[in-house]
């Protein structure tokens, strides 16, 4: 007969924490670290008075990912051209099988959606993410922020209205993101400028983020003519012993460059009516450490 262990529990949950944690954050390491503090105060935690395990550890890895915000919106750091979450690998397999779940899930982790919840509150963020992801009930969602849940509802309300304002649209099918991204790759790679406007939507946007540390445009770019000459020359001038490898990432198909043994960086498009309305490039060296080995 096994014992069903503190770490048994704890393992359990891990990736609904982490997925709470890094929708909280946008980074990883960042919440890895929010998950491992976790797991410090569970196994010091007198678990006779917890009824629910599930609910305890994500109360208290949404109160730690708060603190964690807070704190990196004190700093008022700097960050050099647009900045994009870290690439966070997603693969909901079997454990989530409901194409409507699948949606939900994936839109909320999308790079688009962390994007905008970064100009959200840390307090109006955490209801976002544990109603719209996790689909938590505003009195669960009270208890675990110690607030009223009149006023979870209205921090939830003013979430929800700032991310619809601000979200773009696009599509979240897998298979056709897939396809377009395969088209728009061996366009960019074969130096087919008419064939990669041709994928393109003609307000289509480019945002590259290298946090100053590697070659990347500082600014957004948009329109069709100026994202796919951009695109053409940096094909022309790539990098030595180029490798590409498709994986899931932040809920939807992206590719990872390898430039010899190392992440180079990892793109992902929106897809909308069948045109690629946005082209992510994350080439920031900091963000590609947790995909070396993915």
């Amino acid at each position: 007969m096994t014992t069903y262990t503190e770490t048994d529990v704890f393992e359990e949950h891990r990736p609904v924490l982490l997925g709470v944690a890094y929708r909280m954050l946008g980074r990883v390491a960042d919440a890895e670290d929010v998950v491992q503090e976790t797991w410090l105060r569970w196994s010091n935690a007198d678990r006779s008075e917890v009824r629910e395990p599930r609910a305890y550890l994500v109360r208290v890895t949404t109160r730690l990912a708060i603190d964690r915000l807070r704190q990196v919106k004190a700093r008022g750091e700097t960050y050099v051209g647009p900045w994009l979450p870290e690439p966070y690998v997603t693969d909901f397999g079997d454990a989530v099988p409901d194409t409507a779940e699948r949606a939900v899930l994936a839109d909320s982790v999308s790079l688009a959606v962390l994007v905008v919840l970064e100009s959200l509150s840390p307090l109006e963020r955490a209801v976002f993410v544990l109603r719209e992801a996790f689909g938590y009930p505003y009195t669960e969602i009270a208890a675990m922020l110690d607030r009223g849940e009149a006023a979870v509802r209205q921090l939830a309300g003013r979430a929800r209205k700032h991310v619809d304002e601000r979200r773009p649209r696009y599509e979240v099918d897998p298979v056709q993101r897939r396809d377009l991204t395969e088209r728009f790759l061996a366009a960019a790679a074969e130096g087919d400028l008419e064939g990669l406007m041709s994928l393109l939507a003609p307000d289509v946007r480019l945002v590259g983020d290298s946090g100053g540390k590697a070659k990347a445009p500082v600014r957004v770019l948009e329109t069709a003519d100026k994202v796919g000459r951009f695109l053409i020359g940096a094909a022309q001038k790539g990098a030595a012993d180029v490798s590409f490898r498709f994986l899931e990432v932040n809920g939807g198909p992206a590719v990872l460059v390898h430039s010899g043994d190392k992440p180079d960086s990892v793109f992902q498009l929106d897809v909308l009516d069948g045109r690629i309305q946005a082209v992510y490039i994350i080439r920031n060296p900091d963000k590609l450490t947790s995909l070396a080995t993915a």
